[in-house]
């Protein structure tokens, strides 16, 4: 990437963002990290504060991506069947399209910290903001989380989100060793669409589901 058009603070964010892609958090040092954006260590702690601010903003920017990207839909007067496949297809871009963000995603959230799992938990806001878009597109909830009472419907309403995470970054985290069992590139434009597809299926009529149960 070309910075020579960035602050110095973006300039340090974009070097961060690779480097931690590349070798994680922990085995990036503030100093590589400085030399990958041909600025002083000292910037560092001017802009952030510490390795940890550079990496919340780190953070904050990559999250920025992704709301952006899926804030750009506009639900107004659309089914969720439509909805859902404009969602699939602005993932599968976001995701397909940009291999240091794929790897970021997957070094930060398999790292067991505290800051991995606060950023899950904002994956997690986001994709239970985008459950609500659905119902409120679609009319429906996730299968008993109406109707059947007791503990049952309430247990879909919370797995529903996790569900949903789990489709779109479980290929991501687990790309080193899907790829191997796949006969084209997991990432692929044709390998993303086919994907995305499948996930609208399932979860628009479950895998044993018939579709005019939808």
């Amino acid at each position: 990437m070309d910075r020579t058009d960035l602050t110095g603070r973006a300039r340090l964010r974009e070097a961060a963002l690779e480097l931690f892609a590349e070798r994680g958090f922990e085995a990036t040092f503030t100093r590589a990290v400085a030399a990958a954006a041909g600025l002083s260590p000292a910037l560092v702690t001017r802009h952030f504060g510490s390795k940890q601010g550079l990496r919340a903003a780190v953070d904050e920017y990559v999250l920025g991506r992704i709301g952006e990207a899926l804030g750009g839909l506009d639900a107004e007067g659309v089914d969720g069947g439509a909805l859902m496949a404009s969602l699939g297809e602005v993932s599968a871009r976001l995701f397909g399209a940009d291999p240091v963000l794929r790897g970021y995603l997957r070094q930060a959230l398999l790292e067991d910290s505290e800051a991995s799992a606060a950023l899950f938990g904002r994956l997690l806001r986001g994709a239970r903001g985008e459950l609500e878009r659905l119902r409120e597109a679609s009319g429906k909830s996730p299968q008993g989380v109406d109707g059947g009472g007791g503990g049952g419907g309430r247990g879909d309403e919370e797995w529903a989100p996790f569900q949903m995470l789990c489709l779109i970054l479980g290929p991501l985290l687990l790309e080193r060793v899907m790829q191997p069992n796949l006969s084209a590139p997991m990432f692929a434009p044709e390998v993303l669409a086919r994907r995305s597809v499948a996930n609208q299926r399932l979860l628009l009529h479950g895998l044993f589901g018939s579709d005019g149960d939808a």
